[in-house]
């Protein structure tokens, strides 16, 4: 049988793996960060009444433009943008594709601070982008003369952060994105896949766009609007960025059912986002109970907790899955990654965790 090694394929490829998150039927999946409340049924009804409707006109090609999506996703963002500062793609990994494609690729480098998003170097391989990893402060955090060090020495065509950071929660203050602005001439991409968890009245990276051409914030509908299916991402950013991913888009990326679909959802905007303060009282009693168990819980902003303490990360997790519940071992020494579920899968994990902690504390 014919395998990988014996094709043609590039050779800064050979070695490497794919994205490899577990995909597994069990009763509590809390491993990939999804939103795991139901869509409400009302705005299901809506949704689909959507998607009825634009089926009738699936034989034509969708508005290339999206133009409607994007006129409610600027409506949803408010801080004063407009569809010219919007692009959607098929999830916000699409999104940061077509980034790269258009600012990296070979030749050019981009910056990033792990532990964080895997994706972000994978698409970096895939791309031809030569990643980079930049290392955090104490706490996962990034100080403005971290990020500034590493951009004067590393000289990056492309620095991503990601606010709140995946897989610790850690928030990125503003002031680091500021001073890493002003320390390149590269682009700076601020990953906010999980800001509506962050605290309330808590700034993003929306309010410095004004001024600042080469920021871009991604954002994406999987999280906060239980969207994880429907493979929605966008970014805000200066109009000219949208321009520049006109360049490397494929032609209608965007399907007419997808577009539909998430003019719908963002229509209930505030029916969908009442999931959001559940999920956030769930991970703050993830934030409270670990701790109780002998883990270090790391501080979050996201829908996600990660703890560390863990003698055994492989052993626990084997063992929450024997009780049917998955999470996420990332391979960060002694830690593991838990979503914040509805508050009965939370209970679950929670007393399954306190069977098992007694054996698996560090110096039990």
């Amino acid at each position: 049988m014919t395998s990988l090694a014996d094709l043609p394929i590039r050779d800064d490829l050979r070695g490497l793996t794919p994205y490899g998150a577990p995909q597994k039927q069990v009763r509590i999946r809390l491993n990939v960060n999804e939103n795991t409340h139901p869509i409400p049924e009302d705005v299901a009804i809506s949704i689909v009444e959507s998607l009825a409707a634009s089926i009738r006109t699936v034989n034509r090609y969708p508005d290339r433009e999206f133009t409607a999506l994007r006129d409610s996703l600027a409506h949803y963002l408010g801080h004063g943008l407009t569809r010219d500062n919007l692009w959607a793609a098929n999830g916000s990994n699409e999104v940061l594709q077509q980034l790269l494609q258009a600012f990296g690729g070979p030749g050019r480098s981009v910056l990033g601070f792990p532990p964080t998003y895997s994706m972000h170097s994978i698409i970096a391989a895939g791309t031809g982008t030569r990643w980079i990893s930049g290392l955090r402060d104490d706490d996962f955090a990034i100080s403005p003369e971290t990020a500034v060090r590493w951009i004067h020495d590393q000289q990056p065509d492309i620095v991503f952060f990601c606010s709140p950071n995946n897989p610790t929660g850690t928030p990125l203050h503003l002031d680091t994105i500021v001073a890493a602005y002003e320390a390149t001439n590269g682009m700076v991409v601020v990953d906010e896949a999980y800001a509506e968890f962050a605290p309330a009245g808590q700034p993003t990276a929306l309010t410095l766009l004004e001024g600042r051409p080469r920021l871009v914030v991604s954002r994406t509908m999987s999280k906060a609007f239980a969207f994880a299916g429907a493979r929605v991402g966008y970014l805000a950013a200066d109009p000219a960025v949208a321009d520049a991913l006109r360049l490397v888009r494929l032609p209608y990326h965007l399907s007419a059912l997808t577009q539909a679909a998430a003019i719908a959802a963002l229509a209930h905007t505030r029916e969908m986002l009442a999931m959001v303060d559940d999920i956030k009282a769930q991970r703050d009693r993830l934030l409270v109970e670990l701790p109780k168990l002998g883990y270090i819980a790391h501080d979050s902003w996201a829908n996600f907790v990660l703890f560390s303490g863990v003698a055994d990360p492989h052993a626990v997790f084997e063992r929450l899955l024997a009780d049917d519940i998955i999470i996420r071992d990332l391979n960060i020494p002694g830690s593991l990654r838990v979503t914040a579920g509805t508050e009965d899968e939370t209970t679950a994990f929670l007393e399954a965790m306190a069977r098992i902690s007694a054996l698996d504390r560090i110096g039990a």
